[in-house]
């Protein structure tokens, strides 16, 4: 079998300083993974995996993605195959996602967690399957240690606001050393276009609360209690996924129109739609700044975009897109409006169409009110911009309109235990970039002053920015 001999220690490192500034700085420093879609089911019950494809292929939708695109057929990708069969066809994949991120992220994943410096391919399936299996039955392969064998410090959750955060109370009475925090995430409640699916959602969101929520004032106090109830559990970050943002002008009784029409399931004008969501993400946005919480706003996704396939297997299943909508005017007057009354909680924004690179980051620099440091952040490389292209023009990117050394670093957004390599992947180009400007003479040769710089963006300037403890 072909040896993995690509992923060495000097990985994607160029030049000298590059290394020197990996291995010296940026390697050794914790993983603050502040938003990911992980299980805290999972971490509570510290869950043991059967197989290799449960952990590392089972909802990941870039390998769903990839798998379509080689003719995979849908039974061995979300369908009724068996584990290994699965398994199977994403090494049959794996050799044609060359100069994909996931050729690069599947070996660091391998190698870093199994110890396996062979490469995936269909030769190689039966043997990798048995070797991550056999080593996946032993408890320090539990999902609790392989976070700590990561040398994770802390992980932020997705979580809804009707969610019990049950498994969270379990993590704090039982003190894990790891800080797994909730993130309140509640895009479902702007989501008044989608009707019925809605309704069931506010009559759900009412269970929770104890009190039927019957118009546009009930539901932000329901939105109001769930907020102080995440509070309450330590969540300190909120998370907001949009197409774009929105800022329309209205009124009270607007709202308690378009809210009353849509409990009696009459349809919305699109404009109507807009001014309920540029509603609720302001009150919610006040909230967040009340309680100095974090807001994130994860801007640019068309999701779901086939419908075949979100009715036959539902949705997050990897047919969502980069979109296209204006965004600029309309996230000026959100911003603007909230620092107009002096509400603008800390604030992180994430672009997924590549084309808004430059407006996100000069846009959100107009709010920093030099009373926090990096108060206003130009996000991480999301979704389709997370690999090394993407990486690299966001950090070129910020650097150009921002202050790099403030940033506070990359997230996974994942839903697998064995993404945390991608913090490393970060690492290892952050580094690169850095060492080759070094070499280059554009930056001093300063190995304290850039290996500061380096500590600071892989995991001092998060723990400062979240206000972490021990």
């Amino acid at each position: 079998m072909v040896s993995n001999t690509f992923i060495t220690d000097d990985f994607l490192l160029h030049n000298e300083v590059s290394k020197t500034l990996y291995h010296d700085y940026a390697k050794v420093q914790p993983i603050v993974d502040y938003h990911c879609h992980l299980s805290p089911k999972d971490i509570a019950e510290d869950r043991q995996f059967d197989s290799i494809t449960q952990i590392w292929l089972e909802g990941d939708h870039y390998k769903y993605r990839a798998m379509r695109a080689n003719g995979i057929n849908e039974k061995f990708i979300t369908g009724d195959a068996s584990d290994y069969e699965k398994f199977s066809k994403w090494a049959d994949t794996v050799p044609y996602t060359l100069r994909n991120p996931l050729y690069h992220w599947t070996h660091l994943e391998l190698k870093n967690y199994f110890g396996i410096d062979t490469l995936l391919k269909p030769e190689s399936a039966e043997t990798i399957y048995s070797q991550c299996n056999d080593l996946l039955k032993k408890p320090e392969y539990s999902v609790r240690n392989l976070l700590r064998r990561m040398n994770v410090k802390v992980v932020g959750t997705t979580d809804d606001p009707t969610d019990d955060l049950l498994y969270h109370k379990q993590l704090r009475k039982e003190k894990f050393e790891i800080m797994v925090l909730p993130s309140f995430r509640p895009d479902k409640a702007t989501e008044i276009e989608k009707g019925q699916v809605f309704l069931d959602w506010i009559k759900k969101l009412g269970k929770t609360v104890g009190f039927v929520i019957e118009d546009f004032n009930s539901l932000i106090k329901a939105l109001q209690q769930r907020h102080d109830f995440f509070h309450e559990m330590g969540c300190r970050i909120s998370d907001h996924g949009h197409a774009t943002f929105y800022a329309e002008d209205y009124s009270s009784d607007d709202l308690f129109e378009i809210f009353d029409k849509a409990l009696r399931e009459v349809s919305l004008t699109e404009l109507e739609i807009s001014i309920y969501k540029s509603a609720v993400l302001f009150k919610l946005a006040l909230m967040n700044n009340e309680k100095s919480w974090t807001q994130q706003f994860h801007i640019g996704a068309i999701r779901n975009n086939n419908n075949k396939m979100m009715q036959n297997i539902g949705s997050d299943q990897g047919f969502d897109s980069i979109g296209d909508l204006n965004m600029a005017k309309n996230m000026s007057r959100f911003f603007d409006k909230l620092s107009s009354c002096d509400s603008l909680a800390q604030t992180i924004v994430y672009n997924l169409n590549p084309r808004d690179s430059e407006m996100f980051a000069s846009m959100v620099a107009n709010f920093n009110d030099g009373n926090v440091v990096g108060k206003m952040q130009y996000g991480a490389a999301w979704w389709f911009l997370d690999q090394k292209e993407g990486m690299e023009k966001q950090l070129n990117v910020l650097s150009n309109f921002g202050l790099l050394s403030r940033f506070v670093g990359m997230v996974t957004d994942s839903r697998s235990f064995l993404s945390f390599p991608r913090h490393e992947y970060f690492r290892r180009i952050l580094c690169n970039v850095l060492g080759d400007e070094v070499e280059k003479g554009e930056l001093p040769n300063d190995m304290i002053l850039i290996g500061n710089l380096v500590e600071g963006i892989c995991y001092k300037n998060a723990e400062r920015y979240f206000n972490l403890t021990e």
